[in-house]
């Protein structure tokens, strides 16, 4: 292996992955290196034709677009995006349960199982056994997850201002309505 191809996995760029809504390593090499098929002469770039007037899919789109940004903002914090509101909801709202928390973010109940662990783990976050409900735990931040999570508000601050830059101005307020509606709306 030539020092040019080692030095290109090691400095190998971040990219989300789609199907699995994780992040992974993209190794650069020359095929990676080449330009989207629209810059190649002769290579057609796929129509998605109908694809892009579906709500879900235009949806889909936005939402990866987002996260990729995000996850790339806040990098340096090591947080993924559920961590962060974890976090987030953790600093507003101190002691609330895991099933509190879980069901107001839509995360099942084993795989928040999973996250308080990892957060617990780095020493962002604590589960004590609740006051109120001995089969429950309250979660808390630890000072270290307090000195996190400013730091990635910080960055996404940074995030948020190129989210509405995109939306437009004006738009931002009248998206974020839509999407809450959908949310809520939108349930069998």
């Amino acid at each position: 292996m030539s020092t040019k191809t080692k030095a290109a996995k090691i400095t190998a760029p971040r990219r989300l992955d789609a199907q699995s809504r994780t992040l992974r390593i993209v190794e650069a090499t020359a095929e990676t290196d080449k330009p989207d098929a629209a810059d190649q002469p002769g290579i057609q770039t796929p129509d998605v034709g109908a694809l892009a007037h579906m709500t879900g899919y235009v949806l889909r789109r936005a939402q990866i677009a987002v996260f990729e940004d995000f996850i790339a903002t806040i990098a340096e914090t090591g947080l993924r995006p559920a961590q962060f509101s974890v976090l987030v909801m953790l600093d507003q709202t101190p002691g609330l349960t895991q099933s509190a928390v879980a069901s107001a973010l839509g995360i099942q109940r084993a795989n928040f199982v999973t996250l308080i662990n990892e957060l617990e783990r780095r020493g962002l976050a604590t589960r004590e056994a609740s006051l109120t409900d001995k089969r429950s735990h309250a979660l808390h931040l630890t000072p270290k997850g307090q000195t996190t999570l400013k730091r990635a508000r910080e960055l996404h601050a940074d995030h948020e201002v190129r989210v509405r830059a995109a939306l437009g101005t004006s738009d931002a307020t009248d998206v974020l309505a839509c999407m809450e509606r959908l949310a809520t709306n939108l349930k069998r």
